[in-house]
């Protein structure tokens, strides 16, 4: 019998070395092919390559000098017990909103000042999970993931200016955070109805561990020193952060970039930011659905939450070049803004953190629910701008 089973693993093996090199081989084939045959193969990768320079000399700093302040302010939120206050007032909206107890508003609170995977932590925390049904445990991917990173995304948004307008979004992004709040419902009670009946959770629990994110005591340092230390302990985080995003923001935002945006005028010349427009071909055929959820008047701007789902640090690295091109308005940074903190890089994240907690088999479920999520966060925000433009503007 085990000869039998390890010669079945060794021929699927065996499959998966072949297979896999020539998929890779080909879809590689098909893109830089299409690629070089419209631009020219010197002006594709010029073009890609100066593109991914612009990204990080004109974005992934700005974005790392956003997540270092946002990062050394959160800090210094939780050193002074500014979150642990917040958590208590949110904690009477958990149950009626998510279907959660109550202290899981301090794991809203951790993502947001963080990223999705700061969930795990709590999640895993005996002191925190114990008034938790295993369902709503794992419901904890989702709800956390539709507030990860949240204060950079809309620090970013509310931040931007159109610099031929003079038009600023601060209202957009609140308003865009109005949407991720729809989301994050949809989704954590969507997971919930998924996996409350599976048969798999029974007899469920969960290895007790240690959080330092739950420890309450008073520091015998002076005041001073813990301003001190929070800042610059925050800020150290945000660095580690802007570095885990340039990977993202080079690899995933120069290919997008180069599938949306389109030729110049004059003719390809290997510059940065000149592409093939095929997204914007292949989303013009649902133009109308588009316009429909989310208001989009341009086919370009659906690469925003497409990009989204891999990486929202390389989604938010668009929207300036969008903004120059004077494809957005205060709808559009609205539903970038909800769907950006709604998604934020979910399919990078939900299956290692499924995994972390044992679940990997649910990671479909999760990624169906929260996909769901962020398309309703998009069509709210977009509502939500619609209802209240009138009355603001």
């Amino acid at each position: 019998m085990s000869k039998a089973v390890s010669s079945g693993s060794d021929a699927t093996r065996n499959i998966r070395h072949t297979v896999e090199p020539i998929v890779l081989l080909t879809l590689s084939g098909l893109l830089f092919g299409y690629l070089g045959q419209t631009m020219g193969v010197t002006n594709m990768f010029n073009t890609l390559f100066n593109t991914a320079h612009q990204l990080l000399l004109n974005t992934v700093l700005f974005l790392m000098g956003i997540t270092v302040l946002t990062g050394a302010a959160g800090r210094l939120l939780m050193e002074f017990h500014v979150i642990a206050l917040i958590e208590r007032m949110l904690v009477p909206f958990m149950r009626p909103l998510f279907n959660l107890p109550g202290r899981a508003a301090m794991a809203a609170m951790m993502t947001f000042f963080s990223d999705n995977p700061a969930i795990i932590g709590l999640a895993k925390d005996r002191r925190f999970n114990h008034s938790f049904k295993v369902h709503e445990i794992i419901s904890l991917t989702n709800f956390g993931t539709s507030f990860g990173m949240g204060l950079i995304v809309i620090t970013f948004m509310a931040t931007l200016q159109n610099s031929q307008t003079g038009d600023t979004y601060f209202i957009p992004a609140m308003i865009g955070l109005a949407g991720a709040m729809v989301g994050a419902i949809v989704s954590t009670r969507l997971m919930q109805r998924f996996i409350r009946n599976d048969h798999r959770l029974h007899d469920v629990s969960f290895t007790a561990t240690h959080s330092d994110l739950l420890d309450d005591h008073s520091s015998t340092d002076p005041v001073w020193l813990r301003f001190l230390n929070a800042l610059l302990d925050g800020g150290k985080g945000g660095v580690a952060m802007g570095v885990a995003i340039i990977p993202g923001v080079l690899i995933i935002s120069t290919f997008v970039m180069v599938l949306t945006f389109d030729a110049p005028t004059t003719g390809y010349t290997g510059a940065a930011f000149e592409g093939v427009a095929l997204l914007p071909k292949l989303a013009s055929h649902f133009t109308w659905l588009f316009e429909l959820l989310f208001g989009f008047d341009h086919a370009e701007l659906v690469a925003f939450p497409i990009t989204s789902l891999g990486a929202v640090g390389a989604a938010m690295s668009l929207v300036p070049n969008f903004i120059n091109q004077g494809l957005v308005g205060g709808s559009d940074i609205a539903v970038f803004t909800a769907m950006g903190m709604c998604w934020s890089g979910y399919l990078s994240t939900h299956t290692a953190m499924l995994d972390s907690l044992g679940f990997r088999q649910l990671t479909s479920k999760a990624i169906l629910a929260h996909t769901i999520g962020g398309i309703c966060a998009g069509a709210a925000a977009h509502y939500f701008y619609l209802l209240l433009s009138p009355i603001i503007y």
